[in-house]
């Protein structure tokens, strides 16, 4: 579906309030813009962002990529595993 959005004075943009339900998207929150090779822009939370860096991050490195899996490689490097 195709929603649009108003940007007024100083450049800030009305997201449409159906959207801001959906997404749980708050006043005061953060969103992050983002331009692709395209010229195409995106708007996401930052918690689409993290599941975003995430999924990419498991593509390269598979079920190994874990937070727990990077300590355990620290802890044997430093001898404390």
């Amino acid at each position: 579906m195709t929603y649009h959005a108003e940007v007024i004075a100083g450049g800030k943009i009305v997201i449409p309030g159906d959207l801001r339900r959906e997404f749980g998207i708050k006043d005061g929150d953060t969103l992050m813009l983002d331009k692709d090779g395209s010229g195409r822009l995106s708007i996401m939370t930052v918690e689409q962002s993290v599941r975003e860096s995430q999924r990419r991050a498991q593509a390269i490195f598979g079920d190994e990529c874990s937070v727990e899996q990077f300590l355990r490689e620290r802890r044997a490097n430093w001898g404390g595993e």
